[in-house]
């Protein structure tokens, strides 16, 4: 029987019901929550290996690479760190990269306030949460209860294995010696883009990625380390503005027809 609950405030008036009302919803059992929560943490958390190998063989120390998990905790922007400065990049504008990389998860962070409506004690805790990973196990759930438990259970195992695995691939990699002659430096693009790749949904998305992609690849011989990432965002905004003017063209196209 499906359980008796309240919408989690916004889902409901998107869809036409008031919020607070008591809405029967076919309600997902807490077990199945957490089973969905824990196997998306354990499959990225392991990841945190190549990370730790990937940032103690550009150089990194082993306390600075574990500080790095600690406090930045989103993989894309680790590795996009790590990665410029093992290209020898500017340790400036190698941050200036992680940085723009990491500003996704203040966007993720207004919707997820919204839905989880967490007290304010907890808040500045849960922002270091705030990633790719739980937002997607989150943002599906059907209920407030649903979302909490995903969002924690998601981000405790992640943030953990995370971190653990960081610090055994960072002592790996001295052990190895010469990361480079594992070929362990594709560790971090080949990680980067399992990551990015479940996100791309849309066709418009898959061209964003595709001209971020062949601009970086094409500033890379030309402009230092760490810029062509940069450089490669360039592609949101181009594609946002091509879009909107084939619309424009498509409704005056539109217009022209039903005024003939």
């Amino acid at each position: 029987m499906a359980e008796q609950t309240t919408l989690p405030e916004g889902v409901g008036e998107a869809a036409g019901i008031p919020h607070g009302s008591a809405t029967v919803l076919g309600a997902r059992p807490d077990s199945a929550v957490v089973r969905d929560a824990l196997g998306v943490g354990i499959a990225v958390g392991l990841s945190g290996f190549a990370f730790g190998v990937t940032s103690a063989g550009s150089g990194l120390s082993l306390l600075q690479t574990c500080a790095l998990s600690l406090a930045v905790f989103t993989g894309a922007s680790q590795f996009a760190l790590v990665g410029a400065l093992a290209a020898g990049g500017n340790p400036y504008t190698a941050a200036a990269g992680a940085f723009f990389l990491g500003v996704r998860n203040s966007f993720y962070g207004l919707r997820l306030s919204q839905l989880l409506a967490l007290p304010r004690a907890l808040r500045p805790f849960a922002a270091q949460w705030v990633i790719d990973e739980t937002t997607a196990v989150t943002l599906p759930q059907p209920t407030r209860r649903a979302a909490r438990i995903g969002f924690a259970v998601t981000g405790l195992t992640l943030y953990v294995l995370w971190n653990l695995t960081t610090l055994l691939g960072a002592l790996g990699a001295e052990a190895l010696g010469d990361t480079d002659a594992w070929g362990l430096d594709a560790a971090s693009p080949a990680v980067f883009l399992a990551l990015l790749a479940p996100m791309l949904k849309s066709t418009t998305e898959r061209i964003t990625a595709a001209i971020a992609v062949l601009l970086a690849l094409g500033l890379l011989p030309v402009l230092p380390a760490g810029v062509p990432v940069l450089l490669s965002a360039l592609a949101a905004p181009a594609v946002l503005f091509l879009s909107g003017c084939r619309k424009g063209t498509s409704r005056g196209t539109a217009a022209a027809e039903e005024n003939r």
